[in-house]
């Protein structure tokens, strides 16, 4: 099954400062790694506030918390998750 996750960077409560070069590269690291594994499908930089839209494919909502989980931004608390969505089949296209 396939999920969509959103997140945002907590900037308006961390400084910018909280966000180091080394904790960013280690979220690409992650996310790299969560990818090479075949749970994190698609992920795109929302271009409204700081944060990212993923696809997870997942048997449940559970498992693509607990990858969410893994992510160093989170783990500092400097993510929020703002919604994990689950994706069923567009059917419009079969009529």
């Amino acid at each position: 099954m396939q999920f969509l996750s959103i997140s945002r960077r907590r900037t308006d409560e961390s400084p910018a400062e909280a966000f180091t070069p080394e904790l960013v590269a280690n979220e690409g690291k992650t996310v790299k790694k969560l990818y090479a594994s075949g749970i994190l499908r698609q992920v795109w930089r929302r271009g409204d506030v700081g944060g990212a839209a993923i696809v997870w494919e997942a048997a449940s909502e559970a498992e693509v918390r607990a990858a969410t989980e893994t992510l160093p931004l989170y783990q500092a608390g400097l993510l929020e998750i703002q919604a994990v969505v689950p994706l069923e089949p567009y059917t419009g296209f079969s009529s």
